[in-house]
């Protein structure tokens, strides 16, 4: 992801910028920020996880299951989201689409980034009222195992949007140029002003509010490089002051309906989880066994990457990580073998895009919370889809390296192979564990994560003698960082999902969709291209939660089974997010590979075409994704 401000772009403007004092000052209030944020947070990370292990063992060993441990856990998440939000947006790491900004001259995309953190700034001081409001309401609910306020947890709310409130003015001063600075306070203030002159207008618009608000500013603010979470939000809170009489507490109310889902606390575990993967060496085994058994064969090191990342997948939650865990292994012996850097870094991202269904994965997680799809039920229909479309990139695969010369490589023994497949054993038994625990009912899909983790931990420390303690406070850091990021665009999303349903958009959907011809191959194949849309330009978990409840219960009425539907939605959104020029994936995973993303373009068609056509087998094909339901 692309950082929201640059700093280094926007200095070099500078003739009147903050002084030497004030510089230092403005350093000095960024580190307490930092510390005020960074520190909770992992502290928050932490107790999540031994909240929740202590759960497991308190019920399945013990048998005096804890009472209080989940509504612990639900009160503290919403804390560990709003904080994370604040560490993502002090680091910049908040999803925004970058590709129109990239392309601007360097002096607009200077204004542009600060724009961004201008926009962000004009959300968050729209809502920190309501946000404080909400809060001082919550005062007088208790909550039923622990008997404490529940303003306890709703606190989280303002105390975040505060922090970011904060973090926002000291990015601005920083930023050299004042004119700069100046000029993006300005466009932002007189788009707010327009907006409120023309609330006579549209009030009397009816449904055209909804092209105006959640397709112009959402639009206008995503291509502009807004973080999604705050287009999201911008238009939410603008469609609902200005077009209807709705309290705007509604909008802080949905925000924390979207993040309070006690299931997605597995979206920041599995993250954990992923990170220490790589940390403890377990990925590195997984993939040291794979090269021994297919290295020897033309392509091999590809085969190995597209398994690699299967496996992987099924231990992390995301991407970037899994990414990140297998391609610094394999892409120097790949290179040396003669493998170009465009069609390595393509065939990354087109594995990023296959193993979207792979069990943990963040974004299945997030489709069950959001439309009630039984997440046991996911975890097992996404294996097989995802098993095929690695048969189809393999193919591609084989055609491709077809004439590799492997006159230089060398066949591993037997005792090789054997030995390496031993040191894997722990590792490779991980997937194995964390599923066992969930169909056997051992740990539901939001705990398992932790139990993976002690088991990481303690192959770590035991096996593989491989735990640096000073990278842990870090990587509950970026935890954090990333799940708040992932988080506060479900909480915005929802409150966008909400207006929509509200404004009677999801019925009318419903209507033009059962009108179509063909019936539901007909909507199967609209959806394909919807999404694949959606993920280019929203990524994939907004575009699920926005469209995720609106569109279910359609499918459903259609006759297409609802893991079927998942399946398809979840892979062509992941087309559309690794595919270029507009996928954010496909540039995330160059940044991983260190390849100029120009290199991967033309190689990565064939594997996207590949995709496509596995992705229309599990559409036509529903027992792909039911046949072991």
């Amino acid at each position: 992801m692309t950082a929201v401000v640059d700093h280094k772009s926007t200095a070099g403007h500078s003739t009147a910028g903050p002084s030497d004092g004030a510089s230092r000052w403005l350093v000095q209030v960024d580190r307490v920020l930092g510390w005020v944020s960074e520190l909770p947070v992992a502290l928050l990370v932490a107790a999540e996880v031994v909240i929740l292990f202590t759960g497991i063992v308190a019920r399945y060993v013990l048998h005096a299951p804890i009472t209080w441990s989940d509504e612990l856990a639900s009160i503290l998440f919403l804390w560990l989201a709003m904080l994370g939000a604040v560490v993502a947006f002090r680091r910049g790491e908040h999803m925004r689409m970058t590709a129109f900004v990239s392309w601007a001259s360097p002096r607009a995309r200077a204004f542009l980034d600060v724009f961004a953190v201008a926009a962000a700034l004009c959300f968050l001081l729209l809502v920190i009222l309501p946000a404080g409001e909400f809060a001082w309401e919550e005062l007088e609910i208790t909550t039923p195992a622990l008997q404490i306020s529940n303003m306890w947890r709703a606190a989280a709310l303002p105390t975040g949007l505060g922090l970011m409130i904060a973090t926002a003015l000291v990015r601005l001063a920083r930023v050299g140029d004042v004119r700069l600075v100046a000029g993006a306070l300005a466009a932002v203030a007189a788009i707010a002003a327009l907006f409120a002159v023309l609330q006579p207008v549209l009030a009397d618009l009816g449904k055209i509010n909804l092209l105006v608000f959640f397709v112009v500013v959402v639009a206008g603010s995503v291509f502009a490089g807004v973080p999604i979470a705050f287009a999201f939000g911008l238009s939410s809170f603008g469609y609902l002051a200005l077009t209807t009489k709705v309290p705007l507490l509604v909008v802080i109310g949905r925000m924390d309906e979207g993040m309070s889902h006690l299931i997605l606390l597995s979206v920041p575990l599995f993250v954990f989880l992923g990170l220490l993967i790589e940390m403890t060496g377990m990925a590195r085994a997984m993939v040291a066994v794979l090269a021994n058994l297919l290295g020897h064969v033309r392509g091999g090191l590809s085969y190995v990457l597209i398994g690699a990342m299967y496996l992987v997948s099924g231990i992390s939650g995301s991407k970037a990580a899994d990414m990140a865990a297998v391609a610094p292994v394999l892409f120097p012996e790949m290179k040396s073998r003669g493998a170009k850097p465009g069609d390595l870094v393509a065939l990354l991202a087109a594995t990023g895009a296959q193993t979207e269904t792979i069990p943990p994965s963040i974004v299945l997680i997030t489709i069950g919370s959001v439309t009630g799809v039984s997440i046991a039920a996911l975890f097992t229909g996404g294996l097989l889809p995802g098993l095929l479309l690695a048969v189809m990139l393999c193919l591609v695969v084989r055609h491709r390296y077809r004439n590799e010369d492997l006159s230089g490589v060398r066949r591993p023994t037997g005792g090789e192979l054997g030995k390496s497949l031993v040191v894997a054993l722990p590792a490779l038994a991980l997937p194995f564990v964390i599923r066992t625990a969930v169909i056997e009912g051992v740990a539901t899909a939001t705990e398992v994560s932790t139990i993976g983790i002690v088991y990481a931990v303690a192959v770590g420390l035991l096996v593989y003698r491989r735990f640096d303690w000073r990278r842990v406070v870090p990587m509950l850091v970026e935890t954090a960082a990333l799940s708040g990021a992932i988080l506060f665009i479900i909480g915005t999303a929802t409150g966008m999902a909400w207006c929509l349903t509200r404004s009677g958009f999801s019925t009318d959907l419903a209507h033009f969709m059962a009108s179509l011809p063909g019936g539901s191959f007909t909507f199967l194949a609209v959806s394909i291209v919807a999404f694949i849309i959606l993920g280019s330009v929203l990524e994939g978990i907004p575009a699920i939660v926005l469209f995720g409840p609106l569109l279910f219960p359609i499918a459903r009425e259609m006759g297409v089974h609802e893991v079927q539907y998942a399946m398809v939605v979840i892979l062509a959104m992941g087309l559309g997010l690794f595919a270029p020029p507009f996928g954010v994936g496909f540039y995330v995973a160059s940044a991983i590979g260190r390849v100029n993303p120009d290199e991967g373009m033309r190689p990565i068609m064939g594997y996207l075409a590949a995709l496509l056509a596995g992705l229309a087998l599990v559409a036509a094909i529903p027992w792909i994704s039911t046949g072991f339901l």
